[in-house]
Formats: C-alpha cells, structure tokens, sequence
C-alpha cells in the first residue's frame, strides 16, 4: 500500500542517514560519501515535509565530507556550495558564508572578497528582510577584508623611507580601504554580541587616524552595554588600550577588576597583582593577596613561575612586619585541605627541582610559611638545594625556619 511504502521510504533513509553518521564518527569519509549519494539519490521519492530539509541535511554532511576528504579539492568544494546555494534560499546566506570560511582558510582571499560582493548583491524578496542579520554579518566579513587590504597598504606606506607617506597613490587606496572597512565594522558591533575580532580590527583604524575618542567610546560600549553578552576579551581590549593611551592606575585597575571577576585565571592577573601590590592603600594590597591565591588555584597556574613570585614577594612583607596575618590565614583556610596535594606534594618537589630551581625555591617558601618546617615539598627542596651549596636555598631554610611561628598562627 501506499502508505507502507512511505513507511519503509522513511525507515531506509534514516538507517542510511545512520549510515552516514557512523562513518562520519569513525572519519570514514569514503564511506560516508557513497552513503551520502545513495541518500540522494533516493530523495526523489520522498514526500515528507520535515523540519530539517533534505536539502540542509545535503549542506551539512556533503560540506563535511569534502572538508576531510583525502580527494576533495578547492574546484569540487566550490562547485557544491554554488548547488547548495541554489537549494535553499533561506540558507543562502549561510550557506555563502561556510563557502567564504573555507576559501580564507585555504588562502583564497580575492576569491572569498568576491563571494562577499555576490553575496552582499543578493535580493529575494521578503527573505532578504529576514536574514537581515545574516546580511550585516556578511557586510562585516567584507569590512574585515577590507581592514586586510588597509593594514597591508599601511605597511608598505611605512616601509617607504624615514618620512613615512612617501606614495600617494597607496595612500589613497588605503584611505578608501579604511572607509570601507569603518562603515562596515562599525555597524556590526551596534548589534549585541561576540564581535571580538570587528572590534580589535574597528579600533585599530581609529587609532591610527587618531580618534580615541571614539575608539574609548566604542571600547566602553562593548565591554559595559548590558545588552551584550558577558566576554572577557571585551575588559582585555578597554585595559589594552588604556594602557596604551598611559591612562592612571586607577582606570587600569578598575578595568582588571572586572577581568578578575570573570576570569580569576586570566594571565593579566599578574599584571592587575603587580599594581595591587604597589597600591598604598591597604583594601588594595589585600585584594592583591586574593588575586594571585585565586589565579593558582587553578592547574595551568601550578608551574607559573612569575605567579608564585608575586605570591612570595607578598607573604615576606606580610611575614617579616607580622602585619596582616589574617589576611594569609583568610585566603589559606578554604585552601589548606587541597592545596597540599595540589601544589606541596613530594613528587611535584622532585620534579620542579630537576625541571626549574627558580620555581622549587618560590613554592618551597610558601609552602614552609603556610604549612610548616616539616612540609614535604619544603624538606625536599631546601635540603637539595643545600646539597648543591646553593646559598639562596640556605637562606631560605633560616627565613622558615625563624618564622615557623607564624604558620602555627595561621594554622591555629
């Protein structure tokens, strides 16, 4: 009957698609293509009307294929993403920018700047209002190419002797490459977003041009407006350029701040450490203490050198005064369970004894002040560097060894 036809119609396309996402996970891409024909192959006798189209399922899984296909080549890919533009008008935006992707990825940068063009040209009635954002990001991806274009005018300008703009005629096509590239960037990132590389790209015209007026504005706006999604990257880019700009510490600070709130295992964190530390004012210094005990506490800081020195430099001053002990015991009593496994264990001793002697010789102090004269990783190091008549390490063993009550403070 007709209506057992249409279900074993249905039953066989989704074992082939079964088929196709088998060899897909076992990178099977010869495989998974001839599954991927006979599924096309098929479709002419299928009535269905499923959410998924026959013809997205094609883009996807042919696109991948491709992609990873031992004999796809640049000519075979462009041919299927112009069919697959003509399958689906709802996806032809879409489907133009996969198509650009691939050609900037393979080095294709006229060829993708010429899809932009095409792209940006295309019309279809009232879809053309729909994927409007699909529009504007295709806009923005022609801005950046046009910021491409600008920067490599600008080097070649700057190359041209000790005065600079020697060329007027690259000068002139760099300008109309940089008004481009503004128009185009700059209304990108009015839409709330992740428009990091718009960003970085938009706020080097204008401070070469010399706007940082602007570029502070847009900066602001883009770490701040509450109607973009919470980014890291936003705090890093204002703290950059305000460093840049020589602004005080105060506004460098204030940006880290937030960065800290975010990301406690940002490597800025030494930085925003190091001005902390200086601070005069004590809520300041205090902060600095929590900053770098937060950033190690997570594993890619565990051999972080310039980390633990920041920790180190920290503790003597608080140690040698006697001053602000609560503050070593505050940070160390939600610590004191886990750190010793994490950072003080024997074998991490031996091994960032043999690996960095700088390394051992920071962590053994903090490790004598904060669990005792009779820690592992304390033991190990001081007694290998005395071995080695290393006289930092023998002055290390005396500075533990005479501040041994404050760990029994802080302990207790």
């Amino acid at each position: 009957s007709s209506h057992e036809h249409k279900l074993n119609f249905k039953k066989s396309k989704e074992a082939c698609l079964n088929y196709i996402q088998d060899a897909l996970l076992q990178k099977q891409w010869k495989r998974a293509a001839e599954f991927l024909t006979c599924y096309v192959e098929s479709l002419e006798k299928d009535y269905s009307r499923e959410r998924v189209g026959p013809s997205e399922i094609i883009w996807r899984i042919g696109t991948e294929i491709l992609w990873h296909h031992s004999q796809s080549s640049m000519k075979e890919f462009s041919c299927f993403m112009e069919q697959m533009k003509t399958l689906g008008v709802k996806r032809y935006l879409k489907v133009c920018l996969e198509h650009v992707f691939h050609l900037l990825c393979n080095g294709k940068i006229d060829e993708a700047y010429q899809n932009l063009s095409l792209a940006e040209s295309w019309r279809f009635g009232e879809q053309t209002a729909i994927q409007d954002k699909e529009m504007k990001l295709i806009q923005a991806y022609r801005g950046l190419l046009d910021y491409y274009s600008w920067s490599k005018q600008k080097n070649i300008l700057l190359e041209h002797g000790e005065d600079g703009f020697s060329d007027l005629a690259v000068e002139q096509e760099m300008h109309g490459y940089f008004r481009k590239a503004a128009v185009n960037l700059k209304e990108i990132i009015k839409i709330p977003g992740v428009w990091d590389v718009f960003v970085k790209c938009y706020v080097d015209l204008l401070e070469f041009y010399g706007d940082h007026n602007e570029a502070r504005q847009v900066l602001n706006e883009y770490a701040y407006n509450s109607k973009f999604p919470a980014n890291p990257n936003a705090h890093v880019y204002l703290y950059q350029f305000l460093k840049r700009q020589g602004e005080s510490k105060k506004s460098l600070i204030s940006a880290l701040k937030i960065l800290h709130d975010i990301v406690p295992s940002h490597e800025l964190m030494i930085d925003f450490n190091t001005m902390l530390q200086k601070s005069k004012k004590r809520k300041k210094r205090r902060l600095g203490l929590e900053v770098i005990f937060a950033a190690l506490d997570y594993a890619g800081w565990k051999e972080n050198a310039k980390a633990w020195s920041c920790l180190v430099r920290q503790v003597k001053q608080i140690v040698t005064s006697e001053k602000h002990l609560d503050w070593i015991k505050q940070e160390w009593n939600p610590r004191k369970d886990w750190w010793p496994a994490f950072h003080f264990s024997r074998y991490l001793a031996k091994r960032n004894w043999q690996g960095n002697k700088s390394l051992s010789y920071e962590k053994a102090l903090v490790a004598g002040i904060l669990l005792g004269k009779d820690c592992k990783y304390f033991k190990y190091v001081s007694r290998q560097g005395c071995k080695a008549q290393l006289k930092r390490f023998r002055m290390l063993k005396k500075f533990v060894n005479k501040h041994n009550p404050v760990y029994l403070r802080i302990s207790g």
